[in-house]
C-alpha cells in the first residue's frame, strides 16, 4: 500500500468529495507560482521512457497517459498540472459564457467501485478569461481543450440550433490559438441541451461548418456518448469526413446509471446520488465502443483516445491495444494520489516489453481483429 492510500486519502476522504476537490486544485495553482516547485514535480513525477514517446495527430507525446477534462475545470494549474508525469493534459469543460453549474451536492464517492459520481454540470470561468489563462501559459507537454456548450441552468428556456452552434464557435475562436488541440464535447452527461442536440442527424456536421472561417490549425477530435451501435458510429464517420482538421474520437460517460455499467451494488443506494459515474465501473462499456469505433474508422486518418476506468497500468494497456492511440485518467487521481501517472507509465514498459513491443504505438490496436487488416 502506497503512502498517499494508507496516509493521505483517509484524510482527504473525511471532507466533502467537491471542497477535497477544489482545495487540491487550489493548492496547486498556488504551488504553481512558488519558484522552484515546478521543477521539483518534474523531477519526482516524470518518466522519459522512450519506448513510450509516441505522435499522434501530429502531436509529440512524451508517454500516452494524459490528464482528463473535469479536473481542472478552469485553467487554474496549469503550471503544476503540466510537471505531474502526464504526456498530455486536458481542461474544461470550458463554455463560451461563465457557468456556476448544478446545484450542489454534485460529486461523490463510491469507495466500494473505485468510482464516483460526478454532476457538476460544467462550472467554468468562461472562454474568454480561460483564453487569457492559456495565452501566458507555455507547456512542455501538448495541452486541450474541452469546449462544451453554455450550461445556462435547468430554468433557462430552450436554445435555438444557431446559438448552440454560436456557442461553440465562440468558444472555439478564443482558445484554438493557444491550444495543442480542441476536444468537442457533444455529449456531456450532466447538462441538457447539447447532448439531445447532437443526437440528431445531420447536427454534428453543422457544427464542424460552424467551425471551417476559423482556419484552425490544431486538431480537433469529438467527445461522444458511448454507444457501440454500427449505425450511430457510421453517422459519425460520415458527418466527419469533409472535415480534414477533425483528427479523431473519445467517448464520454454514459448519462445516469443505466444497466450497461458493472456496479456491484443495488442501484436504489444511488438515487439520492444524482449524475454520472466515473471510474472502474464504466470500463466495460468504453471498452466496447472503443474496439467497435477501430473497426469501422479509417485507422490512417482517425485516432481514438481512451477514457473512462483506467486506474492501473493494465486497463491503460488494455485501451491502447482495443485501438486507443492515447489516453486519459481523473478518477484515479482521486483513489490513486499524484503518483499514478509515474506508475502506470513504468508498468505500461514493463508490459510492452513483455509482449515483444518496441514502442507504444506499435501495440495500438493489437488486441483488436481490426488489426489484422492493416
Amino acid at each position: 500500500m502506497s503512502f498517499y492510500s494508507a496516509m493521505i486519502r483517509p484524510l482527504l476522504f473525511r471532507l466533502d468529495a467537491e471542497r477535497t476537490h477544489h482545495l487540491t486544485v487550489e493548492a496547486c495553482r498556488v504551488a504553481g507560482r512558488i519558484p522552484g516547485t515546478v521543477g521539483v514535480m518534474r523531477a519526482c513525477f516524470e518518466v522519459d521512457e522512450p519506448m513510450l514517446h509516441t505522435d499522434v495527430a501530429g502531436l509529440r507525446f512524451s508517454n500516452p497517459i494524459g490528464l482528463a477534462a473535469g479536473w481542472d475545470k478552469s485553467g487554474r494549474a496549469l503550471r503544476i498540472i503540466d510537471a505531474m508525469g502526464f504526456g498530455f493534459a486536458e481542461i474544461g469543460s470550458v463554455s463560451a459564457r461563465p457557468s456556476t453549474g448544478n446545484p450542489r451536492p454534485r460529486l461523490f464517492r463510491l469507495p466500494e467501485e473505485r468510482a464516483i459520481i460526478v454532476n457538476y454540470g460544467l462550472p467554468n470561468d468562461g472562454a474568454e478569461c480561460i483564453a487569457k489563462r492559456l495565452e501566458a501559459h507555455c507547456p512542455k507537454h501538448p495541452l486541450g481543450v474541452n469546449l462544451v456548450r453554455t450550461n445556462r441552468g435547468a430554468e433557462a428556456s430552450a436554445d435555438s440550433a444557431d446559438e448552440i452552434l454560436d456557442d461553440y464557435a465562440y468558444s472555439a475562436s478564443l482558445t484554438h490559438q493557444h491550444s495543442s488541440y480542441l476536444m468537442l464535447n457533444l455529449s456531456c452527461p450532466n447538462a441538457e441541451g447539447g447532448r439531445e442536440f447532437f443526437d440528431q442527424s445531420g447536427t454534428i456536421k453543422l457544427l464542424l461548418d460552424r467551425l471551417v472561417p476559423l482556419e484552425m490549425n490544431c486538431p480537433v477530435f469529438l467527445k461522444v456518448a458511448p454507444n457501440d451501435s454500427p449505425a450511430r458510429i457510421q453517422r459519425l464517420l460520415e458527418e466527419c469526413e469533409e472535415f480534414p482538421f477533425v483528427r479523431g474520437f473519445c467517448f464520454n460517460l454514459p448519462a445516469g446509471k443505466p444497466d450497461s455499467l458493472a456496479l456491484t451494488i443495488a442501484r436504489d443506494r444511488l438515487a439520492n446520488r444524482p449524475g454520472a459515474v466515473a471510474g472502474a465501473p464504466v470500463a466495460g462499456l468504453i471498452n466496447r465502443c472503443i474496439a467497435r469505433l477501430y473497426r469501422e474508422m479509417d485507422q490512417g486518418r482517425y485516432v481514438i483516445i481512451g477514457t473512462g476506468g483506467i486506474l492501473d497500468a493494465e486497463e491503460a494497456y488494455l485501451k491502447l491495444r482495443l485501438g486507443a492511440s492515447l489516453v486519459q485518467l481523473y478518477t484515479a487521481l482521486i483513489y490513486e494520489g499524484p503518483s499514478v501517472p509515474k506508475t502506470i507509465c513504468r508498468e505500461l514498459v514493463r508490459l510492452l516489453k513483455r509482449d515483444g513491443f518496441e514502442s507504444v504505438a506499435e501495440a495500438v490496436g493489437t488486441g483488436n481483429v481490426a488489426h489484422a487488416r492493416d
